[in-house]
């Protein structure tokens, strides 16, 4: 069993999963009701995309399931990044933390998509079709946020003056990631973090909106320290296999 290889898979499914857990919060609670849709599929695709990893990493350790892997281990073994467990808070926040993973997702998995790792490879190319849409949504509503009233654009500001701190986490090599670019597994984040930056530059360009200066970055998530609100929202998240751990679906 490659240990590395699994671990690495598990952090790319946990990203997925969490963020999928959090847009799930918006079914029945979206501004209307063609976008209460939209963020329940995005939603969606994020739980596809998380069952694909968990289902690869099933056949590297077959120990455990992939529902083993989401609602059996404790938060703090959990490897996502810090951005994608934020709490909703409101839709332009949302919006922004979600652009700012988007952008960063879709640029990941054209480069996983090169993978020696062909699972990996395959999972990239299957999802990069769903984050392209994922991408044209939050990019659209950003813009249509920033530009549009003193209001909205005081909310997608003030969201971005909050979620910028947790960014620079997204292109932080770990060894474990190390060792997965020197196998030709992994992807190097920071050969495409110019590509990103000047994708964020453009679109907050055009929504009006502007980077905060002299930001501390705050990073932990890969190694397993979160934010305080990730406990709970994976207790809820887990709430019914704990309580029912022998049930059959």
């Amino acid at each position: 069993m490659d240990k590395n290889l699994l671990k690495y898979t598990i952090r790319l499914g946990d990203n997925c999963l969490v963020l999928g857990q959090r847009m799930s919060m918006w079914c029945s609670n979206g501004p209307t009701l063609e976008e209460d849709i939209a963020l329940a599929n995005i939603s969606l695709d994020l739980f596809g995309q998380a069952t694909s990893f968990y289902s690869f990493a099933e056949k590297i350790d077959t120990k455990n399931s992939p529902d083993d892997i989401a609602f059996k281990r404790d938060a703090d073994n959990f490897s996502n990044c810090l951005i994608v467990e934020l709490d909703n808070k409101n839709f332009g926040f949302t919006i922004v933390r979600n652009f700012f993973f988007d952008c960063f997702q879709f640029l990941f998995y054209e480069r996983l998509k090169k993978s020696n790792c062909q699972s990996l490879s395959d999972i990239a190319y299957k999802s990069i079709k769903e984050v392209k849409y994922h991408l044209r949504h939050s990019t659209n509503w950003l813009i249509r946020l920033g530009d549009g009233t003193n209001e909205s654009n005081s909310i997608v500001q003030n969201a971005l003056n909050e979620i910028w701190k947790y960014t620079d986490e997204l292109f932080v090599l770990d060894d474990l990631d190390q060792i997965m670019i020197r196998d030709n597994v992994g992807v190097n984040t920071l050969e495409f973090k110019s590509e990103w930056k000047n994708l964020v530059d453009k679109s907050l360009a055009d929504a009006k909106i502007k980077f905060p200066k002299d930001t501390k970055m705050v990073y932990g998530g890969k190694q397993g320290r979160h934010t305080n609100s990730f406990k709970e929202l994976i207790s809820e998240m887990q709430s019914i296999t704990r309580k029912y751990s022998d049930a059959k679906w």
